[in-house]
């Protein structure tokens, strides 16, 4: 049974620095709109699929809130209950509670990671050059060479023409073959600010003897500038040679001495997975070709540019262990610095074993299963099916994938709807006989089936084999946009390119908002970030 705590009670946990986790349960894009510094997103609509890795200790405290009085936080109470957590609390009045008892309200999403990186430009300086000047050092002939340190998808998108592909921790791991001349510019970007921010004084910190500064507000202020970027780029940053490794390493415990990162043997970590009353996150910060050749078993990926880009979607527990794996200990150890100056006090780096460094572990390939316990496949119906369904029984297809892919590809007639909101969906399709309900790869369909069964109770529901995936799979009929919408479109947040329209408006608002953030911490005397000098 869950408890209700005050803002202050929630004030004072937090300055403790203890285990907790603050989780927000309504939907990702309402979050973005304001909520509490600490607290993650874990949509009620998805909380089966997330919950196993934000929160991998079942006894672990955790709080819920919502936007105040909406019962969304009660209703996600239940659902973790039902799945084996045993100390849940909820937030009194939500996010208006908190606000009202003085508490700080922070729009946007992975607010933490982001506020971080314009701390450290402002505490190390790091620095950072127009879009204007790096377009006159191309121009000019000037030897540089430009790191994009976002990972491939969001780099094969768009990127700075001539860019190359090394996202976040790979900078330091893969730098020194792609600029073994000192005097070659090395100019690091993304797609905004923050991990142009962080992949640049990664390499100073590193202490690469060549020039490094960041692209001022990345890809976002290269096309504000009025220069076009590249779309569909495949170069990518390849594996160092041996040569380069060696200095990798040399750079990596360069750093590990400066931020005095800990490192953890096999046996002590082992110690800690056996340790019932703590949290343990163990990390494998690699790419993702190497995680899925071969890991240690029941590691999670978390690519370590991403999880210093947006810690709360991998760590939903705050003031528990984190052990990060990398047998070539520079991903791990770059990675660990930074968590460790965002006030991760207890972040290790593992000690490899062996000649492949996984000695002793159990270990697993492949790609990692996406099961949510205690998943119950509903009755369901294959593509073929449906399409007959369709034009004998007037099948009503009701799709719960974000708004952002409903809009952009869905099933030719298909309605969209949030699967916490099946009631409005509800009010919008009370006549439907035959609902089939769809999701991405149809597992979050099955999740909402008993649901849409319960509000439906004169129709009958099932559920898409395969999901959305499978019918696109098969080239069968799709339509585009979002008229059939059975609810509003803030399920998710419209990053600034989501807006074809106006994306130049949302460009500049995001880059604004980032750059507050450093001011608006100062207002939150539960934010403690550490810096090295």
């Amino acid at each position: 049974m869950s408890r209700a705590i005050a803002s202050a009670a929630l004030r004072e946990l937090l300055l403790a620095n203890t285990e907790l986790a603050l989780l927000d349960v309504r939907e990702q894009g309402v979050h973005y709109q304001g909520h509490p510094f600490f607290a993650a997103s874990l949509p009620l609509s998805r909380l089966e699929m997330m919950a196993g890795d934000l929160l991998p200790r079942c006894s672990a405290p955790v709080m819920l809130l919502d936007g105040g009085g909406e019962d969304l936080a009660e209703r996600a109470a239940a659902k973790l209950e039902a799945l084996g957590y045993t100390d849940i609390a909820i937030l009194e009045g939500g996010c208006a509670g908190w606000a009202a008892a003085g508490g700080e309200l922070f729009s946007g999403v992975n607010v933490p990671s982001k506020a971080f990186g314009e701390f450290v430009e402002h505490h190390y300086d790091t620095p950072r050059v127009p879009p204007q000047e790096i377009r006159r050092l191309i121009d000019s002939g000037r030897k540089l060479v430009i790191l994009d340190s976002r990972p491939y998808e969001e780099y094969h998108r768009m990127n700075i023409p001539g860019g190359i592909d090394a996202p976040g921790a790979e900078l330091v791991y893969r730098v020194h073959d792609l600029a073994p001349d000192p005097d070659t510019l090395v100019v690091v970007n993304c797609a905004g600010r923050t991990r142009s921010i962080i992949g640049c004084q990664s390499l100073r910190n590193a202490g690469i003897p060549n020039e490094v500064v960041a692209l001022k507000d990345g890809t976002m202020g290269w096309e504000l500038a009025g220069y076009a970027c590249e779309r569909g780029s495949t170069a990518v940053a390849p594996a160092p040679t041996a040569a380069g490794a060696a200095r990798a390493r040399a750079a990596a415990e360069h750093v590990a001495r400066r931020f005095e990162v800990k490192f953890a043997a096999r046996s002590q970590v082992e110690d800690w997975l056996r340790d019932s009353s703590r949290t343990l996150y163990l990390l494998d910060v690699r790419t993702l070709q190497e995680f899925e050749q071969l890991r240690i078993a029941g590691s999670r990926h978390a690519p370590g540019g991403q999880l210093v880009q947006a810690t709360d979607e991998f760590v939903g527990v705050r003031g528990a262990r984190i052990v990060l794996i990398d047998p070539a200990r520079v991903r791990s150890v770059m990675t660990a610095s930074w968590l460790k100056q965002m006030g991760w006090s207890e972040v290790c780096a593992l000690e490899p074993e062996g000649g492949d460094g996984f000695a002793g572990w159990k270990l697993d390939s492949g790609a990692r299963a996406q099961i949510p316990p205690g998943l119950r496949p509903w009755r369901s119906i294959s593509a073929r099916e449906l399409v007959q369904r369709q034009q004998q029984d007037g099948a009503t297809v009701l799709d719960l994938a974000t708004s952002l892919r409903f809009r952009d590809r869905h099933i030719q007639g298909a309605w969209w709807a949030v699967r916490a909101r099946l009631a409005e969906a509800r009010a919008k399709l009370a006549g439907a006989r035959l609902l089939v309900l769809t999701s991405e790869d149809g597992v979050l369909a099955h999740l909402a089936a008993p649901e849409a069964a319960a509000l439906w109770p004169a129709a009958q529901v099932i559920v898409l084999e395969g999901g959305n995936a499978g019918w696109f799979m098969l080239k069968l009929p799709v339509d585009t946009g979002i008229e059939n919408a059975t609810t509003s479109q803030d399920d998710v947040w419209y990053k600034p390119y989501d807006h074809a329209r106006d994306y130049e408006k949302h460009a500049r608002a995001y880059l604004s908002w980032e750059v507050a953030l450093v001011d608006q911490i100062q207002r939150d005397p539960t934010i403690r970030f550490r810096a090295f000098d």
